[in-house]
């Protein structure tokens, strides 16, 4: 699959896995990022699992990404989450 092709299943799974987590998104360039990288950990997972894991642009794929992307985004959550115990931050 093709770098743009990355992007643009990182950015349909990011969006979607922010509406799952959080029901807001992360902003365009964070959801991207972490959708990308939530396909790479969705298809290390399921391919850990058994199963293959990214295999092209299909709804499969999207699926893998999805799941992916939802763990990186707990994850991210539980990181920055931390942050969110200073009185002054206003996105807590």
């Amino acid at each position: 699959m093709s770098v743009i092709g990355w992007i643009i299943l990182g950015l349909i799974a990011g969006f979607i896995a922010s509406k799952i987590v959080n029901k807001a998104g992360e902003g365009a360039l964070l959801d991207i990022v972490l959708g990308v990288i939530g396909a790479v950990v969705g298809g290390w997972l399921f391919h850990t699992f058994g199963m293959p894991g990214v295999t092209g642009f299909n709804l499969y794929s999207m699926l893998v990404a999805i799941v992916g992307a939802v763990v990186v985004l707990v994850l991210y959550h539980l990181i920055a989450g931390e942050a969110c115990d200073a009185p002054i931050d206003d996105r807590c």
